[in-house]
């Protein structure tokens, strides 16, 4: 669904699972409600309703949208030494968090190859809460779990649990805060964006963290299994809400410049290739001693021959994934990892690897779509301006 059309995301899913696929606590509702049902990383989930993926997109950035997200799993990691054993995977640095806050953060392997990224919340010194993506459960589980025997055999205090019996909603736009407002008596106008707090919704307890994949104002709700169709009703009965799919989500975080696993980055790309540079934090650059730290080390002291940037491309087809970039002159220098039309710019968007002397905003370039050689301009992102909600 990048862009407009959602074709590039309904390709991508199609082959993601044998088997049936799992469903969300919202999946009848998501048919009844005329919901377009694919399969994504193995969950049977909306890619849009009866609104078009474009409308979808340019709702969110006026009203508030509501997604279920959870297909995506939730896990936490307890014990006395939750945030150590974490700080040993991620780049971040976690112990520094205050009490109730998160950061967008990636597990890596020895090459320094992105395995997930991941927003890391330190709950308090014995609990760090975190999101995973659906596609990479399976070997983030593996990962970290190898990683969890080893350290227990040292001796570290620190347990791993996934939330499987927890739902996850996305509320996101301008006029998210005002329609969570009316379901708790907890003051959201002192929850900062990447805050997270445990406080009833909709009589229900839930998990609430300030945050999102669009470039909006939102939260991201996890509240349990059983209190997930009441709570979406509600919140849908409020001000400017409607649900949203995969296919808008894929847009408006195209806009917003963030990264899908699978197409931004994988386990060939190094945060530092993807201008994911800030989360790794600079009180640990010095050691870096987490799992891939030594490349790190290398990469921040020599630099890369890469970078990941956005460009706009004015006339033509969408540069969409695997679109091959070339220099004035015809030769082959990055390719197109994400693109699409813009359904808020009115323009084709797209984000890619190039090679890092052609990197700099402004640097005219061309691009390959469907035989079709056209011009692209590397373009500072985000394409649209994030509206996070920060202190002022």
């Amino acid at each position: 669904a990048r862009g407009a059309g959602g074709a590039a995301l309904r390709a991508r899913t199609m082959a993601a699972s044998a088997g049936p696929l799992k469903q969300t606590a919202l999946h009848a509702f998501h048919e009844e409600n005329g919901g377009k049902m694919v399969d994504f990383a193995g969950w049977s989930m909306p890619i849009q309703y009866k609104d078009s993926i474009m409308e979808s997109t340019k709702h969110c950035r006026a009203g508030a949208s509501v997604f279920d997200v959870s297909h995506m799993c939730g896990l936490s990691l307890t014990g006395a030494d939750a945030v150590k054993f974490i700080e040993s995977l991620v780049v971040s640095d976690i112990g520094a968090l205050k009490d109730g806050t998160g950061s967008l953060s990636v597990l890596l392997t020895e090459e320094a190859g992105i395995i997930d990224d991941t927003v890391v919340t330190k709950v308090n010194d014995h609990h760090v809460y975190m999101v995973v993506n659906a596609g990479c459960r399976d070997k983030d589980l593996a990962h970290m779990g190898a990683h969890l025997e080893e350290a227990k055999k040292k001796g570290m205090d620190v347990d791993l649990v996934t939330h499987d019996d927890r739902s996850l909603i996305a509320l996101q736009g301008p006029k998210a805060a005002a329609a969570l407002q009316t379901l708790t008596q907890e003051d959201l106008s002192q929850l900062y964006f990447g805050m997270f707090k445990e406080f009833d919704v909709n009589g229900a307890p839930c998990w609430v963290t300030r945050t999102g994949y669009t470039g909006e104002d939102g939260f991201e709700i996890s509240m349990p299994i059983e209190a997930t169709l009441d709570f979406t009703k509600a919140v849908l009965t409020k001000d400017g809400v409607k649900l949203a799919g995969l296919g808008a989500r894929d847009s408006l975080r195209l806009e917003a410049g963030l990264c899908l696993y699978g197409n931004d980055i994988d386990l060939t790309t190094s945060p530092i290739e993807a201008g994911l540079t800030w989360t790794v934090s600079k009180s640990r650059r010095e050691a870096c001693d987490f799992v891939g730290g030594s490349v790190i080390k290398q990469q921040l002291a020599d630099g890369v021959s890469r970078r990941r940037v956005g460009f706009v491309v004015p006339k033509g087809a969408p540069a969409r994934q695997g679109a091959t970039l070339l220099s004035p002159e015809g030769e082959e220098v990055g390719h197109i990892t994400s693109g699409g039309f813009s359904p808020c710019l009115g323009k084709n968007i797209a984000m890619g690897y190039i090679a890092k002397p052609l990197a700099k905003a402004g640097t005219e370039v061309k691009v390959s779509v469907r035989g079709r050689v056209n011009d692209a301009v590397v373009t500072k992102m985000p394409f649209v301006q994030t509206t996070y909600y920060r202190p002022s």
